[in-house]
């Protein structure tokens, strides 16, 4: 496979690409105009391009399936150049505001959930993308392809502003030297501009990659996906918490440098009968003690063939309002595209079984 200039930060590509100038106007063709091929590049000389196209590639995936939720998101079916695929998702956050003049006054926010790699290793139990396996990481390039596709196909202009969440397939922690690449890359002034705070790294729980991920001191965000108060159940739903356990894992976080004004973020996917109950909710207030977290309970989304079920209205709100009256600040999170493939790996399953 060839690499992608998108592997690239504009220093690395100033050590590649001659005269120097180029390379800046070659960046505001990648991110800035999100051209898909060398011949996109209007003003860059055609020896240039040839030279360019005999190494590398601009794009290293295509869309093969898109599908739209009637609530706006958008699930995204990647094919790589080794013919693997990957899923992106465009979640529409909030709607664009405007006053009795019909002047904008808020723009429709935008995030998008990306894929760190081909499968996972983590082996949830309610996770379909685990079901495919493990195949490799992605690279830099194609962690940031799918932001800049996503742009692309929503007109997004490059200096409006998104949210990145690396949530899709894979265990991001397991592949953090391109995830924290890829994080650089978002943040170049002259490319895409995304802050390292409206970057936030999804993690199942490796507490060793927490705590390097934590001296990287890139700036993002941290979402824990806990799921489970004690071992026994959180070791039935993710099998890697034999080797990291929930206290290594609130001791890692504990230590992970965060934003005064922030919080550090507990994804609480809720199962009916699993870990609904308010014997539950106790546990968590007791084990978030001193961290300043935030808990967003997650309906769990069926895909056929899964033991589990979806949790009721009623007990996601006890649970919550539980939370909340013993200091907890707690969310639940709007089912986004229910309508469509809605949890991670069901459309790659589907096109799989075609």
């Amino acid at each position: 496979m060839k690499p992608s200039l998108l592997d690239y930060t504009q220093k690395e590509l100033a050590e590649l690409i001659q005269p120097k100038f180029r390379v800046k106007q070659i960046f505001g063709w990648l991110y800035h105009n999100y051209a898909q091929s060398f011949e996109d590049m209007k003003n860059i000389p055609k020896a240039l391009k040839e030279e360019l196209t005999e190494k590398y590639i601009v794009n290293p995936m295509k869309i093969i399936k898109k599908e739209l939720s009637t609530d706006g998101t958008i699930k995204y079916l990647f094919e790589l150049q080794d013919a693997k695929t990957v899923e992106a998702v465009w979640l529409k956050m909030k709607d664009e505001k405007r006053d009795a003049q019909g002047e904008l006054t808020q723009e429709a926010r935008y995030t998008i959930c990306v894929s760190t790699q081909v499968g996972c290793k983590v082996g949830c139990a309610f996770c379909l993308t685990a079901k495919g396996g493990f195949t490799r990481d992605l690279t830099a390039g194609e962690i940031v392809a799918q932001v800049v596709n996503l742009k692309r196909d929503n007109n997004h202009k490059h200096n409006r502003m998104i949210n990145i969440v690396y949530m899709g397939m894979g265990e991001p922690l397991d592949n953090l030297d391109n995830l924290a690449k890829a994080i650089e890359i978002f943040k170049e002034q002259e490319g895409l501009c995304i802050s390292a705070k409206r970057q936030t790294v999804s993690t199942s729980g490796l507490s060793n990659k927490i705590d390097q991920l934590g001296q990287m001191d890139l700036g993002v965000h941290i979402a824990i996906s806990l799921h489970a108060v004690d071992d026994e159940l959180r070791s039935e739903l993710i099998p890697m918490n034999k080797a990291h356990n929930i206290n290594s894992i609130i001791e890692a976080v504990k230590r992970f440098p965060i934003d005064t004004r922030k919080r550090v973020m507990f994804e609480y996917l809720v199962i009916k009968d699993k870990n609904d109950d308010l014997g539950s909710a106790k546990k968590l207030v007791k084990l978030l003690h001193g961290i300043k977290a935030k808990v967003n309970l997650i309906y769990f989304n069926p895909y056929p063939g899964t033991p589990y079920d979806r949790p009721q209205l009623k007990d996601m709100v006890d649970f919550q309002e539980y939370l909340v009256s013993h200091g907890l600040l707690c969310t639940i999170r709007d089912s986004k595209g229910i309508d469509i493939s809605a949890a991670c790996g069901q459309l790659k399953e589907k096109e799989n079984k075609k």
